[in-house]
């Protein structure tokens, strides 16, 4: 593995641009950059979309560096109507408070002297056909994703049987050879060796391959794979939420012993991920075993459980019942 093992987690926090903001959300939310083109390289540090309407009106505090704002149908129409100072005034106000950008929604006319003053402050405008509640609620969530906490995980990442799945484990486990058999078998490899981590939300994690390694995996003795053209576009995929973790154990983890292992439930335990606790399989790697088996089982068996079907408490709960009926 051509980045090696990593043992901690270290937590990121990368604020964006309004530009990358532009670029990756500007089609989607119909986005026209109409002014302020010099200002693309402000920086986002807060998910929160803002509408300035009490700032227009000459409250203070309410306007916050970095953010965006979103005019909507009233913030326009109350615009229009001040006199020519005022107007003035309400507007120099609002691009005066290094605000990230300015977004008019609903299609709504911008007035020259806002345009003015973008251009004057560096303070990206856009505009959009988009009604202002339904913008800012794509926009806040666009931009949470993008603003997420992540870490970089050693692993390989992929979509078996739909859920995205982290195989871990020491370098000579065998994880690339097994994901390579895995991709054989119709799964999807998602990411080889490092996998971003994102928490886009408190209890979802959305694990991406970073833009280099894309369609790319190394297995020992071949190289460097391009999957993509391998196999075709159905092998690869760009990202999905991280379900569950099967880290690979060698024998001499459990000293060559395997009962010390709980032969009942072999997925007990769970990894906390920028807080969010991912189930974990441990599997116990041996001549002889067909992981990719055992994985898609593994798999198959924690699909059962998000659905409310527990193997092992059906085990248990049937020897109990053998118990107490002999014991009748």
């Amino acid at each position: 593995m051509p980045f090696g093992n990593r043992q901690h987690e270290l937590v990121s926090h990368h604020p964006i641009t309004v530009a990358a903001l532009f670029s990756a959300v500007g089609e989607r939310l119909r986005l026209t950059w109409i002014a302020g083109h010099a200002g693309g390289e402000k920086l986002l540090t807060s998910d929160t979309v803002q509408k300035p309407s009490l700032a227009l009106i000459g409250h203070q505090n309410f306007i916050h560096p970095n953010r965006v704002q979103v005019l909507g149908c009233a913030e326009m129409d109350y615009l229009r109507k001040l006199p020519g100072n005022k107007l003035d005034e309400a507007v120099d106000y609002l691009f005066s408070n290094e605000i990230a950008a300015v977004v008019i929604a609903n299609g709504e006319s911008v007035p020259e002297v806002m345009m003015e003053h973008a251009e004057r402050t560096a303070t990206p405008l856009f505009s959009s056909p988009e009604a202002g509640p339904q913008l800012m609620r794509l926009l806040s969530h666009l931009m949470a994703q993008a603003l997420a906490p992540s870490t970089v995980l050693h692993g390989v990442f992929l979509e078996v049987s739909g859920l995205g799945v982290l195989i871990t484990g020491a370098p000579s486990a065998g994880k690339s050879e097994l994901a390579l058999e895995l991709i054989t078998r119709g799964h999807r490899l998602i990411a080889d060796d490092a996998l971003e981590v994102f928490a886009v939300s408190p209890d979802t994690l959305e694990g991406r391959c970073p833009t280099l390694l894309l369609d790319f995996m190394e297995v020992r003795g071949l190289g460097v794979l391009n999957v993509r053209r391998l196999f075709g576009d159905t092998a690869v995929k760009q990202k999905k939420n991280l379900k569950l973790i099967i880290h690979l154990t060698l024998a001499d983890e459990a000293n060559h012993n395997w009962q010390e292992v709980d032969r009942l439930n072999m997925a007990a335990s769970t990894r906390s991920i920028l807080g969010v606790d991912v189930p974990e399989v441990r599997i116990p790697v041996a001549i002889g075993r067909n992981l990719a088996v055992l994985v898609e089982v593994a798999v198959r068996n924690h699909i059962l459980k998000l659905r409310g079907f527990d193997s092992v408490q059906e085990f248990t709960e049937r020897h109990r019942a053998a118990i107490e009926a002999n014991g009748q």
